[in-house]
């Protein structure tokens, strides 16, 4: 969790716009999804992205059921703000730790949508790659780096996983550590892909073995659009027409958030997602 809707979604996927090389224009992103719907992206919890509290012990105290309670309310807000879109079919969408978020915001409208003045025209739920169950996560994350050989075996047979709770013990720790260290620098969302020899931040810059220069990504790939967007949104022009970072936070907008402190304290949603009429899978090679 802390990593940015906006930074993300918007700019480096299904937004609108995609920042060019030059990191201050924008081109048209012909795939983006408010060609055919309303996209509205959140940043959440406060401290991720330009979303900020007054109150500083909400950036230590944030988890799962502060999220979602969170999320909520700003929902309710933000219909009351836009009342134009207030029975509109709603879908809630999100990735990665969303697949957290997500479900249990869901949750929360269905359980509060008695009473007309909340009711919230929530339709489904769209949830990519996402993190839902800790204890299978941790083991499919694993079970995924060994069948492309970014681990040995030697390595996957000492992890051991049984589908019990291997993960919470100090061996998961000790080879997750190992496996990562056998990886290598690679970026795990897509083994194959070159990374960025000029990312300004050493979490997406490239490692010796890769050199993949701006604006040269394949097929339409460009593994330095996240330095793009970095750059970008820490320029003060473009803050100013975004209107954010208003209060001048104390410190430059990053990809994922620095300040926030998150407890995990829900370990998995899929009986908030099988409690109504359940899940569709809309990847026919896995149904």
């Amino acid at each position: 969790p802390g990593c940015s809707s906006f930074g993300f979604g918007a700019m480096m996927e299904l937004g609108p716009f995609r920042v060019n090389a030059d990191n201050k224009t924008l081109h048209n992103n012909p795939y983006a999804w408010n060609r055919v719907a309303n996209t509205l992206f959140l940043e959440s919890p406060a401290g991720v992205g330009f979303s900020y509290s007054n109150t500083t012990s909400d950036y230590t105290n944030a988890n799962d059921y502060t999220t979602a309670q969170d999320s909520y309310t700003f929902l309710l807000n933000w219909f009351e703000r836009f009342p134009q879109y207030k029975n509109r079919e709603f879908y809630i969408a999100g990735e990665s730790y969303a697949g957290f978020y997500v479900p249990q915001l869901a949750d929360t409208v269905l359980k509060n949508n008695n009473s007309n003045t909340s009711f919230i025209n929530l339709k489904g739920v769209l949830i990519g790659n996402g993190l839902m169950n800790s204890e299978t996560d941790d083991c499919g994350m694993v079970d995924y780096w060994w069948s492309h050989a970014l681990i040995s075996d030697e390595e996957y047979a000492e992890y051991r996983c049984n589908g019990s709770n291997y993960s919470e013990t100090r061996s998961y720790m000790r080879t997750t550590v190992q496996a990562e260290s056998e990886r290598g620098q690679i970026d795990i969302y897509n083994i194959y892909g070159p990374l960025c020899a000029a990312h300004p931040n050493p979490i997406w810059a490239a490692s010796t073995y890769t050199d993949a220069s701006p604006g040269n990504g394949l097929d339409g790939f460009d593994p330095c659009t996240p330095g793009y967007v970095l750059t970008y949104l820490n320029t003060p022009e473009v803050q100013n027409a975004l209107h954010a970072n208003v209060t001048a936070l104390p410190y430059p907008w990053d990809e994922c958030s620095g300040v926030l402190g998150y407890t995990s304290n829900v370990t998995t949603v899929l009986s908030n997602i099988w409690e109504n009429d359940g899940i569709r899978n809309t990847n026919s090679s896995l149904q």
